[in-house]
């Protein structure tokens, strides 16, 4: 009985929360879904008839669409908790092979996180199209395509949001003062959204708690004026929400009324981010808020609405404005501005979230992602999409200067995406659910069938403002395939020329060189072999560190890694090279809060690697590539050696140099170091840790401990990153359009993007640089 007294004390907890996040956007867009349904020939439509028809259509698509479609079905295809159109893909690559990243490991499948007990079902009757889409890559491509066009839209949603949610809230301003001058509502709307996007670097942390009480405020505000306008205005409203309306509707309006069903759509903009954020939630709160609050509150404000225009029609262009009360009107206007605002800080975030998922899974350049501690679990900054969506937003703001074109963009992008989700979601009931094709189908073919409908009016209005997101989603589309075109085609050439184990081993423990104190970590895409960057090098300087760790980091289609399995650590060739190999798993929604912590942890994982392997769960001596162990299950894990903090964070004085640790380096080595480091703020700010043997600690075996203390004494010497540095370049016999794919388009990606070593947090001091040589 207390366990659920606690389960619905958290259900209501998340779902007050849930209303600054979730419905803002949803809850908004009644500013302006009367004003775009009436602005074209619909306006020479005046009968009460036609004001009920276009009521019964808003009911009815925020009730199939919202209610039953996002809220009873979609938020049940969740991947771990998480939504969105990449948990759909993930859960499609994961239960079927639909994935095309190149490293996938059968370990992968052993995380935690990877399956799920309720969708362990598997109907016989899906293995035929599962298996067709599995053995053509024809297929998988397709998928990939569809999901990213689908983000393509949802990059869009993030720009258009706020343009249409805070310029409508502020237009509101012309009916009280009907002699101001549209450019005076453009400059406020424009100074509100360069505040906006000016203050993301500072996250959210500060004033989040205000967004819950906003949007309920607003929510019940805008019911209230509604259950005022019904009772004023027309009772018999509520006969609307008969779908006989609906019928009538076009009876009477035919075409005209099938083209301004573009602006009805528009009452289910936001109801995607019900899903997409479920994440921050759970199903059971995000249901409970928008049965109890946001359902019938919409309803009632867009009844009260049709009651007042069915008594003044010349109004519809401002329909909510001239609808309240006059004392209520200056309030009421904060309130939507507010609301406004919170919504579009939501879609901004999302946005950022997003990309970061793109640029996970290997299709989006890379970029920089912010996250710090005293933010919000999950949320991030990445300053280069904030300045873009921000000229974008501000270009569409003043270049549509009729707000029913920006409608119109808002609308197709919107209505696109949900198609996108229809689809995929289809595929989820079919291959994970395990039900049969027949569903899947009747479920694609219900809303799908909607949707159509909804889209070829809105396609009719493409010459009107719908053109905007369909060029921009094309453009980024563009951007992710030649992105991920050039990194695959990368990854094959690494693949394809990795040095075997055994011509190392023959080099003998020296491998030929000479061996020089610290750790080297050299980083690689490959999950097995010697990359070609480690022989380049060796062959160029026949020096390296005694500590060689090949480090790979990759992203596992699955939202998050547990930490006590994020690292996977292997031995690469007899005990005496002292070489090894470390996996580093993320998942796509996984954001590294403590960057400076990977030396530390990746020492301590190898330290513990060492024990096991040496407790009998290790591979033989003289292996060639040994076994990968997940170390940090242990229960002895961080036990094997004694840490110390050397000098806190931000404790570093600016006027004396950092402290010098004791270490192989030559005395001017060690002075140019701190130099660095007192020029660089960042680098001071970087924990330093000692690491050092437990003194009660009993070994089995003299040379594991000889083995550990030769680690800690090479972390001590310092450690070294070494990267390539790649040239691309397209074969000489290669098509003339892969040509200007590598040459022109890939290349112009890489040199405006963000550097590996700057994405990665690596010291200049600590960097090296391998020059490599593609030829694709």
């Amino acid at each position: 009985m207390v366990d659920r007294s606690y389960q619905c004390k958290d259900v209501l907890i998340l779902a007050y929360q849930s209303f600054g996040v979730l419905f803002g956007d949803l809850s908004i867009s009644l500013l302006y879904v009367f004003k775009s349904t009436f602005s074209g020939n619909l306006s020479n439509y005046q009968s009460e008839d036609v004001i009920f028809g276009a009521l019964s259509l808003i009911f009815w698509t925020l009730t199939l669409l919202s209610l039953f479609k996002h809220v009873i079905i979609l938020l049940n295809a969740d991947d771990n908790g998480e939504g969105g159109i990449f948990a759909l893909y993930s859960l499609l690559c994961r239960h079927a092979k639909f994935s095309l990243l190149p490293n996938h490991q059968t370990a992968d499948e052993e995380l935690s996180t990877y399956h799920n007990p309720r969708y362990s079902y598997r109907n016989p009757q899906s293995l035929t199209v599962k298996r067709f889409a599995e053995r053509h890559k024809k297929a998988k491509t397709a998928l990939l395509l569809l999901v990213l066009f689908g983000t393509c839209l949802l990059i869009c949603v993030g720009f258009l949001t706020p343009a249409i949610s805070i310029r409508t809230a502020i237009e509101g301003v012309k009916v009280r003062s009907s002699e101001l001058h549209y450019g005076v509502v453009l400059i406020i709307a424009c100074i509100l959204l360069v505040g906006l996007f000016v203050l993301q670097h500072r996250g959210t942390y500060r004033v989040a708690f205000m967004f819950a009480p906003i949007v309920i405020l607003w929510s019940l505000s805008i019911a209230a004026i509604g259950v005022y306008n019904i009772l004023k205005w027309n009772p018999r409203v509520y006969k609307a929400l008969s779908p006989y309306y609906i019928y009538t509707f076009f009876r009477d309006t035919r075409y005209d009324g099938w083209i301004s069903i573009g602006g009805v759509l528009l009452c289910v903009t936001g109801a995607e981010a019900m899903f997409a954020d479920l994440g921050q939630y759970t199903a059971a709160s995000i249901r409970l808020s928008f049965f109890c609050i946001i359902y019938p509150c919409l309803v009632l404000q867009y009844m009260g609405q049709a009651a007042f225009l069915s008594k003044n029609f010349a109004a519809v262009s401002t329909s909510f404005y001239a609808s309240i009360p006059d004392s209520l009107f200056w309030p009421v206007l904060v309130m939507a501005t507010l609301a406004a605002i919170v919504a579009s800080q939501s879609v901004i975030s999302a946005t950022f979230s997003i990309v970061k998922q793109c640029y996970a899974i290997g299709c989006f350049p890379r970029v920089k992602v912010v996250h710090k501690s005293k933010w919000f679990c999950g949320q991030i900054y990445i300053p280069e999409i904030n300045w873009v969506l921000l000229v974008l937003c501000l270009a569409v703001t003043v270049g549509f200067r009729d707000i029913n074109h920006l409608g119109n963009a808002y609308g197709l992008t919107y209505m696109s995406a949900m198609f996108v989700t229809t689809w995929l979601t289809a595929l989820i009931i079919n291959f994970v659910w395990g039900q049969s094709l027949v569903l899947a189908l009747l479920f694609a073919l219900f809303f799908g069938s909607i949707e159509i409908i909804f889209l070829s009016s809105s396609f009719i209005r493409i010459s009107k403002g719908g053109w905007v997101p369909l060029v921009l989603s094309v453009i980024f589309m563009l951007i992710m395939f030649v992105w991920h075109y050039g990194s695959r085609k990368k990854y094959l050439y690494d693949f394809h020329n990795k040095v075997p184990m055994k011509q190392i081993l023959t080099l003998g423990p020296s491998l030929g060189i000479v061996r020089v104190p610290g750790i080297g970590l050299i980083f690689t895409a490959l999950v097995s072999g010697v990359p070609a960057t480690f022989t380049r090098f060796l062959t160029n300087l026949p020096t390296f560190y005694q500590v060689a760790v090949f480090v790979c980091e990759k992203t596992v289609l699955v939202p998050y890694v547990p930490q006590k399995e994020r690292y996977l650590i292997g031995r690469i060739g007899p005990k005496s090279f002292r070489m090894y190999r470390c996996i580093v798993r993320n998942g796509y929604k996984d954001v590294q809060k403590n960057e400076d912590d990977f030396e530390n942890d990746l020492i301590m994982s190898i330290a513990e690697f060492i024990q096991l392997e040496a407790e009998g769960s290790g591979t033989l001596e003289g292996s060639v590539d040994g076994r990968m162990a997940v170390v940090r299950t242990s229960e002895k894990f961080g036990k094997r050696l004694e840490i110390s903090e050397l000098e806190r964070n931000g404790e570093a004085s600016s006027s004396m140099p950092p402290t010098i640790l004791n270490s192989s380096k030559s005395h001017i080595l060690q002075y140019l170091q701190s130099t660095y480091e007192m020029e660089s703020p960042g680098s001071t700010l970087r924990r330093r840790v000692r690491f050092k043997l437990q003194p009660d600690m009993n070994y089995r075996d003299p040379n594991v401990k000889d083995e550990l203390l030769e680690l800690v004494e090479a972390k001590q010497s310092g450690v070294a990153y070494v990267l390539g540095h790649s040239h691309i370049k397209a074969k000489m016999n290669a098509p003339c359009l892969k040509r200007f794919m590598i040459h022109v388009a890939y290349l112009f990606l890489r040199k405006n993007c963000r550097a590996p070593a700057v994405v990665l947090n690596i010291p200049q001091t600590c960097l090296i640089e391998v020059g490599m040589n593609y030829y694709l």
